[in-house]
């Protein structure tokens, strides 16, 4: 029998709901990891990123919410089915538009579950993955630890801006708009403009350009959004 290819970390604080959902994925082969807050969720993340991760809404301390986000902006290509017991349709819109990927709502099927994961994975599995490391020019950047170096000289990397480089990485030589990087970075909430995306570029371009102005690696694609180089 082979071994589990792919890891899925349940944040449900719910130690029964948690339990059914390890032995019904432990069932289908997956490598499972299970956790009852967000804050030991941040720790699980941080110990190994997952290939999926299951989150219920309602969690003791930070809510499930909060840690989508926050797994949306430090680890971008991670897909997020979220757990929740509202049934109201502002309730599901609000979470899809944060950034999750799909939604369960309590009382749910263990077979319904396992279906929206592996059918995520499958999306997942012909997208392009996002790079932990990468080099380009005189740029060296640790995705996952939010560090650049240029011309050896380290400096930090908010959230956003490793998402947002992140991103453009993940699919460099294409032309990435602006309302896509809002999506995948931000969740396009609705406080944000495109604005926002152009920010971030130039805070980017201060970082890894040697000509701000003159760019060579993000470049400017005038009317859609912009396209990474290496």
């Amino acid at each position: 029998m082979s071994e589990p290819t792919q890891n899925i970390l349940v944040v449900e604080d719910n130690p029964t709901i948690g339990a059914g959902l390890v032995t019904a994925l432990e069932h289908e082969r997956f490598d499972v990891r299970h956790v009852e807050s967000a804050e030991d969720g941040v720790l699980a993340l941080q110990a190994r990123a997952p290939d999926l991760v299951i989150c219920d809404i309602m969690l003791p301390g930070q809510d499930g919410l909060s840690l989508m986000r926050q797994i949306k902006a430090d680890y971008p290509g991670i897909p997020v089915i979220m757990l929740t017991a509202k049934s109201e349709e502002i309730d599901r819109v609000m979470g899809l538009e944060m950034g999750a990927d799909d939604y369960v709502t309590k009382p749910f099927s263990v077979r319904e579950v396992i279906a929206r994961v592996k059918a995520r994975l499958r999306v997942r599995s012909t997208e392009p993955r996002t790079p932990d490391y990468f080099e380009f020019g005189n740029v060296k950047v640790d995705l996952r630890r939010r560090i650049l170096w240029k011309d050896e000289d380290e400096r930090g990397l908010t959230t956003h801006e490793s998402g947002t480089l992140a991103y453009l990485i993940t699919h460099r030589g294409r032309d990435v708009s602006r309302d896509e990087l809002l999506e995948q970075v931000w969740g396009y909430t609705a406080a944000l403009t495109t604005r926002t995306v152009d920010n971030q570029i130039l805070k980017l371009r201060k970082k890894i350009e040697d000509i701000p102005a003159q760019p060579r690696h993000i470049l400017t694609v005038h009317g859609t959004g912009y396209r990474f180089e290496p």
